[in-house]
């Protein structure tokens, strides 16, 4: 039987974001985020109220991708932010200004 070679797997993460249009909207959101009692029940409110992509209908949730599959910003701020980290930041792409806060991450070696 052959073992299965990870060297060559890409990394994946499960991760939910907010998405916006402004800056000044990014911020706000994050102080909202940052100053309730649940941080991860009020992201997921916000991102159902606020975000817009398609994924703010389920709470702004993405599920699980591989690496490559999202924006390189994107992707360089959810492998630089810890796993169920309050977000204190956004990151901008040509989609607008993310707000994400990771669930989980897979780094294969």
């Amino acid at each position: 039987m052959r073992r299965h070679d990870k060297r060559n797997k890409p990394r994946s993460a499960h991760v939910r974001h907010i998405l916006v249009g402004h800056k000044p909207e990014a911020r706000e959101l994050i102080e909202q985020i940052t100053n309730a009692k649940n941080p991860l029940r009020m992201f997921k409110k916000l991102a159902k109220k606020y975000s817009n992509c398609p994924s703010g209908a389920k709470k702004g949730d993405l599920g699980e991708f591989v690496e490559g599959q999202m924006a390189i910003d994107f992707e360089k701020a959810v492998w630089a932010t810890d796993i169920d980290q309050t977000p204190t930041k956004f990151v901008k792409t040509q989609f607008g200004y993310h707000i994400i806060w990771v669930h989980s991450k897979t780094e294969h070696q």
